[in-house]
């Protein structure tokens, strides 16, 4: 059976701040989905991270379908409407544009989907990030698609010796998808070469060279490249496909006990360690540190198992300590260097205006002839002399 999986995410509202969306936000999109969702989707499931809402649907009508998309975009749109309704912050904010067309990519919600035929078993993963960006995920997927010290099925599993071929994006170009596909392992520095740059390049989506099928798939939008302005962090969500021909689940979930730093936290405007809380995890410390959420599933005959929490575990508790340790000792240093994001990344304006202004202040000293620096001593000699 051929399905679709679509995950699609939103910021429309949350208490006290960027912290959580209300049990009632939740609760009127969830409605809105169930009650719209009988004649277009197999089954569905609604996840939190932060403050961020991700509507994951299983379908038949493959990717970037518009009824799908509308879906998603309407029940976001009655989450904003109940986010007024109680005053929360940020109603609505991730809705950038103000009427749907045909597609969610380009009017702010990020989303990422994929299409295969199903396996007699279908595990997969859901990844949901928040104050973060999809470079987010850069390190976690090339060490799990390349990397034998966190994939061992290069070693042990034949089926994976072909390796992968990963689709990187351009995301600072806005004219158009710019895209390169690079071969693992044959360019794997080539691949890391771009990877590196978590603000610019980023996984669109890794396919098996075995078999071709699809393996990975995340959110590349960009919403200030969207808006212009800052309006919130990208918040990217993640679908990965496991076992088989791809790595094992465990092995997918390897290199998140790294916790390593990412741009983000508080305004958007830092470096944070990425850390895995459980599900519906909000946000504290400098709105931040930056989170990621992780469900497991399976799928089968398009319908979903419930899901299972894989950072509820007490290995994940250990490895909280110590990305909270990283986070307070990054933060000790303020604005100073990487603590704070270059110039070119700063989401809010007011360091760039603020620069501007005292760009205009700066003055280039005139240089002084060699003759005067000596009569300008002798003078002060002479003076000290009487």
């Amino acid at each position: 059976m051929k399905i679709t999986l679509s995950c699609i995410k939103a910021d429309v509202g949350a208490i006290g701040g960027h912290i959580r969306p209300s049990a009632r936000l939740r609760e009127a999109v969830e409605q809105f989905v169930k009650e719209k969702a009988k004649k277009l989707l197999l089954s569905h499931h609604i996840n939190m991270a932060g403050d961020d809402l991700a509507i994951l649907m299983v379908h038949e009508r493959g990717v970037d379908n518009p009824e799908i998309h509308q879906l998603a975009w309407d029940a976001f749109l009655e989450g904003t409407r109940v986010a007024r309704e109680q005053g929360l912050y940020g109603a609505g904010q991730d809705l950038l544009k103000d009427s749907f067309s045909g597609n969610v990519k380009g009017l702010g919600p990020g989303s990422c989907e994929m299409e295969f035929e199903e396996r007699p078993n279908e595990p997969f993963l859901l990844f949901t990030a928040d104050k973060t960006n999809p470079g987010a995920f850069n390190l976690p997927l090339y060490l799990a698609f390349t990397d034998p010290m966190h994939c061992a099925g290069f070693l042990l599993s034949p089926k994976m010796a072909k390796g992968f071929t990963f689709t990187i994006m351009d995301v600072n170009h806005t004219e158009g998808d710019r895209v390169i596909e690079l071969n693992a392992p044959e360019e794997l520095y080539d691949i890391a070469c771009l990877l590196r740059d978590n603000e610019r390049f980023v996984v669109e989506s890794i396919r098996s060279r075995s078999t071709g099928e699809m393996g990975a798939v995340v959110s590349t939008s960009r919403l200030h490249n969207i808006a212009g302005t800052y309006t919130g962090k990208d918040d990217p969500v993640a679908l990965v496909r496991t076992q088989g021909v791809f790595p094992a689940t465990g092995e997918v979930l390897s290199p998140y006990r790294i916790g390593h730093y990412v741009a983000g936290t508080m305004r958007g405007s830092h470096n944070g360690p990425l850390m895995p809380v459980k599900q519906n995890g909000g946000i504290s410390f400098f709105d931040g540190p930056p989170i990621v959420t992780g469900a497991a599933f399976c799928v089968h005959g398009g319908k979903l198992t419930e899901p299972v929490d894989v950072f509820d575990h007490p290995f994940w508790d250990w490895v909280r300590n110590n990305v909270a340790q990283k986070a307070a000792e990054i933060r000790m240093q303020g604005f100073s260097g990487p603590a704070m994001l270059p110039i070119s990344e700063l989401e809010y304006g007011g360091v760039v205006e603020k620069l501007g202004q005292l760009d205009r202040r700066f003055v280039v000293r005139e240089e002084k002839s060699h003759g005067s620096h000596q009569h300008a001593g002798a003078a002060g000699r002479a003076k000290q002399a009487v």
